[in-house]
């Protein structure tokens, strides 16, 4: 397992709706899983494998890299806002907030496809962000 994997401190489980026709399965894993060479996914309806490539595994890597950032972040994070402007003036939304309650997508391509994967992450603590 990498840094990445055993320095985030929480499950990030990743899923992506199976590729197979006429499967209406979700693939399911721990995206730290994704760092072991023999790493497969495997839908639990139709039961196809999915072994993603070196490009593809370096992506979803770099994603638990990044998630791991936000993490050694929180504090950070904890004081900061985006400002949407609205007539008569902006609008502060605690960046907070929008890591704990927009749905995290990553669209990437799979053989000639593009497919979303979502990401869940629990939180590293009750008194995350707050």
């Amino acid at each position: 397992m990498n840094k990445a994997a055993t320095g985030i401190g929480a499950k990030a489980q990743i899923d992506f709706p199976c590729l197979e026709d006429g499967c209406d399965g979700i693939v399911k894993f721990n995206l730290s899983d994704v760092s072991s060479r023999n790493f497969q996914a495997v839908c639990p309806k139709c039961h196809k494998t999915y072994q993603l490539d070196g490009a593809l595994r370096d992506k979803l890597g770099r994603m638990l890299e990044l998630i791991l950032a936000i993490r050694n972040s929180e504090d950070i994070l904890g004081d900061s806002n985006v400002s949407v402007n609205v007539a008569g003036g902006e609008v502060k939304i605690p960046y907070a907030l929008l890591l704990t309650r927009l749905n995290t997508l990553i669209t990437l391509s799979v053989g000639d496809r593009k497919v979303d994967f979502h990401l869940w992450i629990e939180p590293s603590s009750p008194d995350t962000f707050r």
